[in-house]
């Protein structure tokens, strides 16, 4: 299982087990969590939008050891408080309270993860068979700029989103 459907698994978890209210205390930690997401966000745009193009169809993709990358996405997608809030939110519509929660739960969390598990692994299709496409350097330079300034508008974004609470 990869890193973000193994946070996700966590996360499930927490709310399967009506640990949610907790985050609810924790509101200041993603407070902070919040303002560190613009930062690196805004970082990330500015690095994109400066990236030159490299020879990326010449070249052999990094081979990045697959604990880096596992590790990567776990803490990417768990770090993500607004996924536990949508759980929270998503799960109640489909509990019948006249039988046990616990299946339900288990089979919800089931459903929900096969079906990240196939849209995430559609999208890595997409991507490695899109690779050479991709690998024009004017392509790349767009690209680069598309990129960048998607992550600083988000980071933007992020930074005027009001709290709620």
């Amino acid at each position: 299982m990869p890193g973000p459907q193994t946070a996700q698994a966590v996360q499930l978890v927490v709310v399967a087990f009506g640990l949610a209210s907790l985050m609810a205390i924790m509101a200041e930690w993603f407070e902070w969590l919040r303002w560190l997401g613009v930062v690196y966000l805004l970082w990330l745009g500015i690095q994109r939008w400066r990236a030159q193009p490299h020879g990326a169809a010449d070249a052999e993709p990094p081979q990045a050891r697959s604990r880096v990358l596992f590790g990567q996405g776990f803490l990417v997608a768990l770090t993500n408080p607004k996924v536990l809030f949508f759980y929270v939110a998503f799960f109640p519509q489909f509990i019948d309270p006249a039988l046990p929660a616990g299946p339900q739960l288990a089979l919800l969390c089931l459903s929900f993860l096969t079906i990240a598990a196939v849209i995430d692994g559609g999208y890595a299709l997409l991507a490695g068979g899109a690779r050479s496409w991709i690998a024009d350097r004017r392509r790349q330079r767009l690209s680069n700029r598309v990129t960048g300034s998607i992550l600083i508008a988000t980071g933007i974004w992020l930074a005027l989103a009001r709290r709620t609470s």
